[in-house]
């Protein structure tokens, strides 16, 4: 974590005003609220669109499989140094079929022995569009093989989404939620 406390702090259940409320309803129906949304909230305006675009990249419609996307994800957060975004992330990954090697190697990126040639693909993608915000030839030619145009555009999306997020989160300073513990290698993000 780069701060080790919120610039911006998280809202409790009982500092939930009307609006906001209304945009943890659905949260608190599940019984959490993380302390991503308690921040976010108190921006509810912003909150929403956030929503609304986070939850097209989480989501089916998202023509990337759960796995290849948290890939994307895991890997920007990791390039951008989000120690919520990679620990979050970390635990949706495993739920999505990556193995905990795996996500160790997603430290490591594309030059780890390891990946498929499509696996690879998507970490050189997610390495360019941290680094220069754009795909070489090369590296969209190497996506292609193993991508669908739409696949491809959501790689871009989903990268982004989450550069947006981990740049939010690590300013703001938005802590681990309760029961979590930071990647040990992640110390000093």
């Amino acid at each position: 974590m780069r701060l080790t406390s919120p610039r911006i702090a998280p809202l409790a259940d009982h500092e939930f005003d009307a609006d906001q409320q209304e945009i943890v309803a659905p949260m608190m129906a599940t019984g959490r609220v993380l302390n991503i949304f308690r921040t976010f909230v108190r921006a509810p305006k912003a909150a929403k669109g956030f929503l609304a675009w986070g939850n097209y990249v989480l989501s089916k419609r998202n023509d990337l499989p759960a796995r290849e996307r948290e890939i994307v994800i895991l890997r920007i957060g990791f390039l951008c140094k989000s120690g919520y975004e990679w620990t979050q992330h970390t635990e949706i990954g495993l739920r999505s079929g990556l193995t905990a090697t795996e996500v160790a190697a997603i430290k490591v990126g594309a030059d780890a022995p390891s990946w498929s040639p499509a696996d690879a693909a998507l970490l050189r993608a997610s390495d360019e569009l941290h680094h220069d915000q754009f795909i070489t030839t090369p590296t969209w030619t190497a996506l292609k093989a193993h991508f669908s145009d739409k696949q491809c555009m959501d790689v871009v999306f989903t990268a982004g989404q989450y550069t947006q997020v981990s740049m939010i989160l690590n300013s703001f300073g938005v802590q681990l939620d309760p029961g979590q513990t930071l990647d040990p290698d992640l110390k000093g993000f």
